[in-house]
């Protein structure tokens, strides 16, 4: 090399430079094209009111992978609906390939959608559902809120066997489908029975501590009552806590305590013969929105709905044509 004429030195030196640098520029591309490979993924969720609305998180966060071909962006929207719109808008902007919306409120959906929309991205409404024209968004996944009601209802018809009873009802929060369908459907079997009262109606907003407060008012002002409806386990929890604080005995023993999700804490509960019937809404719910958009991305045709199949409970010792009695196998096969 020492040798080696000046022109010759350089015009080596040159060519190693240049390789170099266009095997930098395909190792970049390379990354790129692996990362223009992943499905972008937005996610707006409703909050971390609850435990079922954790399970349903973690279940998406376990599900939309990078080995899977994903890259999600969940955002937690802390049950603030104009928060939800503004993430929705952002995805957008970003040109996202698929956008999923938890909706808080099942109103004022039609404007973010129809941008959604024009922007040519597929959009999927998951859980709860809107009051939009099904025109505005590619699909739907979930469960059927009013028939989760009318299981708890029907279950309390067979309970009672033409018992009279005194009913309080602690809602989820003001405005979700979830509040609204359980409330419809349990509606829907109490208006057969004239022997059935129902009290008070009041919003928990699906935590333990709204519905510790709004029990205590409920105690307050109806000193005899027979059921307590929770539209979730975490609301039940809360009116267990107040009841407690009260001296007031439930249970198979005491009270009727009804609730819904049927999480894994909820059904230890039932188990334990506290709340006497829980009906499942099942958080498990990401496959299933995975496998719609391999669906869209393989140009299949999708359905406009996909129900998420989910299952009532009830404390061991009462027989019951309608849901399952608990049993610690059935608490050991729970995922969430």
């Amino acid at each position: 090399m020492a040798g080696m004429p000046k022109m010759k030195w350089r015009f080596f030196t040159m060519k190693k430079l240049l390789a170099l640098v266009l095997a930098l520029v395909m190792v970049l591309a390379a990354t790129s094209a692996f990362a223009d490979g992943l499905l972008k993924i937005g996610y707006v969720q409703v909050g971390h009111e609850s435990d079922w609305r954790m399970a349903n998180t973690q279940n998406y966060y376990d599900v939309f992978t990078e080995d899977a071909g994903f890259e999600l962006e969940l955002i937690d929207c802390d049950n603030d609906h104009a928060l939800q719109l503004a993430k929705v808008r952002e995805f957008v902007q970003k040109d996202f390939d698929y956008i999923v919306i938890d909706p808080i409120q099942t109103a004022g959906w039609d404007d973010v959608l129809k941008e959604v929309q024009e922007a040519g991205i597929p959009c999927i409404i998951a859980d709860r559902s809107v009051d939009a024209s099904s025109d505005l968004y590619t699909t739907a996944v979930g469960t059927n809120m009013t028939a989760e009601g009318e299981t708890a209802g029907k279950w309390l018809e067979e309970y009672l066997a033409g018992k009279a009873a005194k009913i309080l009802v602690i809602e989820g929060s003001t405005g979700s489908s979830a509040a609204i369908g359980r409330s419809e459907g349990f509606n829907n079997i109490a208006a057969n029975h004239p022997e059935w009262e129902i009290l008070a109606s009041q919003d928990g907003d699906f935590t333990q501590n709204g519905g510790q407060a709004v029990m205590e008012d409920f105690i307050k002002r109806f000193p005899e009552f027979d059921v307590v409806v929770c539209h979730n386990d975490n609301e039940a929890y809360g009116a267990m806590d107040a009841m407690d604080a009260a001296g007031i005995k439930y249970g198979v023993d005491g009270k009727i305590i009804i609730s819904f999700d049927a999480t894994k804490e909820g059904l230890t509960r039932t188990l334990a013969g506290q709340i006497l019937c829980n009906v499942e809404c099942n958080p498990i719910q990401a496959v299933i929105v995975m496998n719609v958009i391999k669906d869209i991305q393989d140009g299949k045709e999708i359905p406009k709905f996909t129900l998420v199949p989910d299952e009532g409970f009830c404390a061991p010792g009462i027989e019951s044509s309608l849901v399952t009695v608990m049993t610690d196998e059935v608490l050991a096969a729970r995922k969430y």
